[in-house]
């Protein structure tokens, strides 16, 4: 019998293998085609019309120009990286233990609802020099940054999810006597996990977006600096391929928690 099911294992492996390609490069495959075609329009067009290169730059010149800058590049992705990770954890730990909070007890959505939304319609502008004078102007203070930015749409859509679980579900709990603790964490937790990825996912590209923003204000490191610079001195080029690189990156933040996602069993 144990011979038989791994026979049938092995049958069925190569099966779900060619299935999972077949998935992968069905959701890669357009993108991809329509980015071809952008950049070879996108050379056609500066080949054919001669722009100066510090109006357009051929994607050749932007690749060139990258490489040049490689190291650069990537001691300010790697910066930005850290600050964006720092303050999108920071994020989602303050926004999940905030969502818990309003969910579990009426008092504590009164008080912090109304802070939320406030928190979310302060520009980050606006908030950057009071946490530039409080903490300094260093990784910490970028993060804190991004972190307020991150925190409402990890609590907002964490709220929405556990408060969306069926009440069947919690009936059925409560009927064989279930601790609240244990219906919170058994029930409600799984069946709002969908919402609380799509919050984090959101609260991902946020927080590259903010950590730009941040390094915009500071001036002292990060893509936002190399932006910044190859800006001013009209190194449009230079521009392009940082821009490249922080495209590169944002994807990555999001595609983390999607792929978690993915892997995770809801059901």
């Amino acid at each position: 019998m144990a011979t038989s099911d791994r026979r049938l294992t092995a049958v069925e492996t190569p099966a779900v293998s060619r299935r999972a390609v077949r998935s992968v490069v069905g959701r890669v495959w357009p993108p991809v085609v329509v980015a071809v075609l952008v950049v070879g329009c996108w050379q056609w067009f500066v080949t054919t019309t001669g722009v100066p290169e510090v109006i357009l730059p051929a994607p050749s010149d932007v690749v060139t120009a990258g490489l040049a800058a490689r190291e650069t590049l990537l001691a300010a992705a790697a910066t930005t990286g850290l600050t964006a990770a720092v303050g999108l954890l920071g994020g989602v730990v303050v926004g999940l233990t905030l969502a818990f909070a309003m969910v579990g007890s009426r008092t504590a959505a009164a008080v912090f609802h109304p802070y939320l939304i406030a928190l979310r319609i302060a520009p980050l502008i606006a908030i950057a020099p009071l946490v530039f004078l409080w903490i300094g102007d260093g990784v910490l203070a970028r993060a804190t940054l991004v972190a307020t930015m991150t925190v409402f749409p990890v609590a907002i859509a964490s709220v929405d999810g556990l408060r969306a679980v069926p009440e069947e579900y919690t009936d059925l709990a409560r009927s064989v006597r279930a601790p609240p603790a244990r219906v919170f964490l058994r029930i409600r937790v799984p069946a709002a996990a969908p919402s609380v990825f799509a919050g984090v996912k959101l609260a991902a590209a946020l927080a590259v977006v903010g950590t730009v923003v941040a390094e915009f204000l500071t001036l002292q490191s990060g893509l936002g600096y190399q932006l910044f610079h190859a800006a001013e001195y009209l190194r449009t080029s230079t521009t392009f391929a940082a821009l490249l690189v922080l495209t590169a990156l944002g994807l990555g933040f999001y595609l983390v928690p999607a792929a978690v996602e993915r892997r995770l069993d809801w059901g």
